[in-house]
């Protein structure tokens, strides 16, 4: 029988667990049997002492088993996915998807909502009026077979376990910890059945990782037990010290996406894109191209909204309805190079705006946060634009811009 103090006093002591403690625990976990300080001061203990490899499979797979999976019938596409660790204008998702699902995979994509200075996938998609997050199994099943891509919520009944101990490490400082960050993003991304998925794993200042190394071990900790779970894995690391493309806030990325889909997009998040479709496509880089340049990710991307509830009439007016009363440009304050224009700062001040949650139940401000911002490396006069900003009153306009002064560095 599981005893909990010799468990939690073990890993304190730097022991490993064996998994099949490891496992018990987290069953009993799940039926209630476990208080929530007994599974905070493991999490604690696991934040100082680390986990092996084996420990971390180990505590992914009891996640995995604690709930249900999705289940495809026979013969159905390859299914692929993607996940990203959180980034500054990060809405890679929202075009890798519909990419992938035109050249015949599916992605069952389960995705969340955003975390701290990051934004949420969820959070950007519920700007389009109409649009459902909250698809059932079955539902799900049925998107994947009208639009070969789906982008939804964790179910009730998906990784509960996961879902209980987040919850404790959000409010006992463990969030941090690599191997419960791993088990907790893999578990969810396993449950989906996948049979490839590509990990972007950023660092910098607008990222959860700032060191590069430190992106490096956990990359290589999620491929181990994606690998270890049966799923074919691969990671690539990317640097976020300034926003990806050129909007930050959530109709504002939506904007950009519809871009990028209609083969107008940023370069980098179109290069981005392209080398994580290409990481878990059956097909070449160029194929993959060419679906942004002609119209079919457009198309199919159009198929999934409408599939789950999305008002595609509104997709290519959606900056008219989202229109923030009170907007203004960031100008540059001498001629120069732009060398800095820090990612963090930026995304700090769209949770400010509106953009973000302090809590977790606030309200999101679709309309509010930054576009047109200018790349690193561009050579800028005194006074032209570096962004523009999006308020919802005239004190958070002047707020923020006088906060992101400090964001830019020219030399």
């Amino acid at each position: 029988m599981l005893h909990l103090p010799t468990l939690i006093e073990a890993k304190r002591d730097g022991e490993e667990l064996p998994p099949d403690q490891i496992r018990e625990l987290i069953a009993a976990f799940t039926r209630d049997e476990v208080a929530d300080y007994q599974m905070s001061a493991l999490a604690m203990a696991v934040y100082f002492r680390g986990m092996s490899d084996a420990e971390t499979a180990a505590l992914t797979g009891a996640m995995l088993d604690s709930g249900d999976r999705l289940h495809w019938p026979e013969g159905t596409p390859v299914k692929v996915d993607k996940h990203s660790t959180g980034g500054i204008g990060d809405k890679v998702s929202l075009v890798l998807a519909p990419l992938l699902a035109c050249t015949g995979h599916w992605v069952p994509m389960i995705s969340g909502r955003g975390l701290g200075i990051t934004g949420g996938t969820l959070d950007k998609l519920e700007s389009i009026p109409g649009y459902r997050t909250d698809l059932a199994a079955g539902e799900i099943l049925a998107t994947l077979q009208t639009a070969g891509a789906v982008i939804t919520g964790q179910t009730e009944s998906l990784c509960p376990a996961d879902k209980r101990l987040y919850a404790l490490r959000d409010v006992t400082g463990t969030v941090p910890s690599r191997p419960l960050i791993v088990a907790s993003i893999m578990s969810k991304k396993m449950a989906e059945s996948l049979d490839r998925l590509v990990l972007d794993v950023k660092f910098g200042s607008g990222a959860f990782m700032r060191d590069e190394e430190q992106a490096r071990l956990l990359a290589a900790a999620m491929v181990g037990v994606g690998e270890r779970l049966g799923v074919r894995t691969s990671a690539v690391l990317t640097p976020m010290d300034q926003p990806l493309g050129e909007a930050v806030g959530n109709a504002l990325e939506v904007v950009e996406s519809v871009a990028a889909l209609q083969g107008r997009g940023p370069a980098d998040l179109v290069e981005l894109t392209l080398d994580l479709a290409a990481a878990v496509a059956d097909c070449p880089r160029e194929t993959l191209a060419g679906c942004l340049r002609d119209g079919r990710a457009w198309e199919a991307f159009c198929r999934m909204v409408g599939a789950q509830g999305g008002d595609v009439g509104a997709l290519e007016t959606l900056a008219e309805r989202h229109r923030a009363p009170f907007v203004a440009d960031l100008k540059a304050d001498r001629s120069g190079r732009l060398v800095r224009l820090d990612a963090g700062l930026i995304g700090r001040t769209c949770v400010q705006l509106g953009g973000g949650r302090r809590r977790a139940g606030d309200a999101i401000d679709y309309r509010v946060g930054m576009d047109r911002i200018v790349k690193t490396g561009t050579e800028v006069c005194a006074g032209d634009s570096l962004l523009r900003v999006h308020a919802a009153t005239p004190g958070q306009l002047a707020e923020a811009v006088g906060a992101l002064g400090a964001a830019a560095g020219i030399e």
